[in-house]
């Protein structure tokens, strides 16, 4: 008959205490002198605080950028419901657009180019004569060039009756260019044999758009304004 192996008895108290014992008198400062166990359960406990530490972090740095994005949440939802806004209103915009375009040249055509100021001068001129006004001043004064037009002052001095002087700034009000009476001053006159009529001094203003070259020259003369004001670079 075959022999049985007697029970092998593991003395779990006697290990542990032999376990707990390695832990007792350690030495702080030569830990390389520990039993093994000890150093095991350093080295572990090192591993779990860095492993802590850097899920931490990953998780401090992930729960930062949650809170940008729900930060930036009701500003993309205002954006999206403004482009969804113009994307069912496209076709009304566009039909604003061509009739904001319409107007504009319709405006444009209302002011003068170069070479019609002469004859937008003489059309001023014109409509005193036609009310029997008498001219004693007529002076164009410097072009203002402003960005997208040109601004001719003019400084005018006439006599006449006063229905004469007020149909007279109606012809000018309704000239088929815009033109544009300022600091308008009404006095007895002083000229000779002025028989009770009056003088009327004012600034008449008259516009006229800039061609492309004006326009180009405007946009250069602006951009080295600029660069100068930013100052030479460091």
């Amino acid at each position: 008959m075959a022999s049985k192996n007697p029970p092998v008895s593991v003395d779990v108290a006697s290990r542990l205490e032999t376990a707990v014992s390695q832990f007792k008198g350690l030495n702080r400062n030569d830990p390389g002198q520990w039993p093994l166990l000890p150093r095991l359960a350093a080295f572990l406990a090192v591993i779990l605080i860095v492993l802590a530490a850097g899920w931490m972090l990953l998780l401090t740095d992930a729960y930062s950028e949650l809170e940008s994005e729900r930060a930036r949440e009701p500003l993309l939802k205002a954006d999206y419901r403004s482009k969804l806004s113009q994307a069912v209103n496209l076709g009304e915009l566009r039909k604003q657009k061509l009739q904001v375009q319409e107007y504009v040249t319709q405006l444009e055509k209302q002011l003068p180019g170069k070479a019609e100021m002469d004859a937008l001068l003489s059309d001023i001129n014109q409509a005193g004569l036609g009310r029997g006004l008498l001219f004693e001043l007529f002076r164009p004064g410097q072009v203002a060039v402003k960005d997208y037009y040109a601004e001719l002052p003019i400084a005018i001095r006439v006599a006449g009756r006063y229905h004469d002087i007020g149909a007279f700034t109606a012809d000018v009000a309704n000239l088929s260019r815009i033109v544009t009476l300022h600091n308008l001053s009404i006095a007895p006159s002083v000229a000779k044999d002025a028989n009770g009529m009056l003088a009327m001094e004012a600034t008449a203003r008259t516009y006229r758009y800039l061609d492309a070259n004006e326009v180009a020259e405007q946009r250069k003369a602006a951009a080295d304004k600029a660069e100068k004001e930013k100052g030479p670079k460091k």
